[in-house]
């Protein structure tokens, strides 16, 4: 079920905002993904999450102390592996991507 969650997520993410923007450099896209995440979370409301915002949600949730009916769907886990020890450039690190 939690890969269904992330898999909705996802495209979303690529239909409203990754095949829609262009992107110059990296402080460009970082500056619009952020604007879309704080979008998504702190503006929009989720017909899931009974019309209120993530945000909300989860401020709700928070002052009731009411748990989420499955909590490993808000356990993270790494994107990417750490840099290997001793690697200090960016640069480094994002010529693969």
């Amino acid at each position: 079920i939690q890969n269904a969650f992330v898999e909705s997520f996802n495209g979303r993410m690529r239909d409203e905002f990754l095949n829609e923007t262009l992107f110059f450099d990296l402080d460009d896209a970082r500056t619009k993904i952020a604007a879309w995440v704080a979008d998504y979370n702190d503006q929009r409301p989720h017909s899931s999450l009974e019309y209120l915002t993530p945000a909300a949600y989860a401020a709700t949730l928070t002052a009731t102390g009411a748990r989420l009916r499955n909590p490993d769907q808000l356990r993270r886990s790494p994107v990417a592996p750490p840099a290997p020890h001793g690697v200090e450039n960016p640069e480094t690190l994002t010529a693969a991507g």
